[in-house]
């Protein structure tokens, strides 16, 4: 273990807040944004958890984040919602938009909240689990940089492009999944790179096109979609609901608009929220609990919900602390001893 370090949840935080307003970042904004990497930690989600961090610093120190950024409500209709992130991580536009998303979406049945002109670096479940939390079912789309060619293709046209649901159970946690449409996230590969592990085949392509295990290759060249066909035609509707629908960038406009930076994607992000109520009435809970016969289904022949993994870590992470690879802390703490500006 002497290559892995166990910090406390509330070590983790404390390390993410000052990394995030060393390199200048608002207390809002951090606070927000180190939540999102404890989360990954706390559920074993590694590759959102803290060496996002590394991600984070490089994109302020590019000028790719506005710092102090204050996000600004646009109510345009009963059940649409948007949010101008003003350039500031998403997290903060997500918050500012979502006790008015569920309003409306109480009110309505349905509603949906776009939330613009943000970075994005995390996954999606984070949102769709809190409102599963307040009642609501939910779906999360957001573009990426455009690295992910299409099947039967070479070049990248689409970003990983995740997808996200939500679905509040009854005395239990929320059922969720989020998953990249890409064969896998971009930050497994990395860390395949930061490790000199190779990846599978299937996960990506040289630059010149090919089949490749060499990490540091599929992130010069491709990666490749989960499913073949079945993923390119989802990665394009998440392109197409969360780019041009909400008025915002695809993948290759935020590749374009990154102009060789290498910082995180920046564009928009849709969030659709149901109330059960709103389609069932009084009836809702006797539906909600009838739904719990396709997860004993899915449960009682040996299967696992998608969220159960992320469950059962966090069960353990909130007892035991979380076990960081040593050589990353040390790649984070060098970060405080750099000079802020690019």
């Amino acid at each position: 273990m002497a290559s892995h370090k166990r910090l406390a949840l509330a070590e983790v935080r404390d390390l993410a807040l000052t990394v995030l307003t060393h390199f200048g970042l608002g207390e809002r904004q951090a606070k927000a944004v180190a939540e999102t990497m404890v989360a990954g930690e706390r559920d074993g989600c590694t590759s959102h958890g803290i060496y996002r961090l590394l991600v984070c610093a490089h994109t302020i120190r590019e000028g790719k984040v506005v710092v102090d950024a204050e996000p600004e409500v646009h109510d345009i209709a009963p059940a649409l919602v948007r949010v101008d992130g003003k350039g500031g991580y998403a997290q903060i536009g997500f918050e500012e938009g979502r006790p008015i998303l569920i309003d409306k979406a109480k009110r309505c049945g349905i509603a949906a909240l776009a939330v613009n002109n943000s970075v994005h670096f995390a996954a999606l479940w984070p949102e769709v689990e809190t409102l599963a939390g307040d009642g609501l079912v939910a779906f999360a789309f957001t573009p990426s940089h455009a690295w992910v060619a299409p099947a039967g293709g070479t070049a990248p046209i689409f970003g990983t492009n995740p997808i996200a649901f939500g679905w509040p159970r009854p005395g239990e946690h929320p059922f969720v999944f989020d998953f990249a449409t890409s064969a896998v996230a971009r930050g497994e590969i990395e860390l395949h790179r930061r490790e000199g592990k190779p990846i599978p085949l299937g996960w990506g392509l040289d630059p010149q096109g090919q089949p490749t295990t060499d990490a540091g290759e599929a992130l010069a060249g491709s990666m490749l979609t989960f499913g073949g066909h079945k993923g390119s035609a989802l990665a394009a509707m998440v392109e197409l609901i969360a780019g041009p629908l909400i008025g915002d960038l695809t993948s290759a406009d935020s590749l374009a608009a990154d102009d060789g930076a290498k910082a995180s994607p920046f564009g928009g992000e849709l969030i659709i929220a149901i109330d059960p109520a709103g389609f069932l009435g009084s009836a809702a809970a006797e539906h909600l609990a009838r739904a719990e016969h396709l997860f004993e289904g899915i449960t009682a022949q040996g299967a696992r919900l998608p969220s159960q993994r992320r469950y059962e870590a966090r069960t353990r992470s909130l007892q035991e602390g979380v076990l960081i690879p040593a050589r990353l802390l040390d790649d984070i703490q060098a970060l405080l001893d750099k000079p802020l500006s690019a």
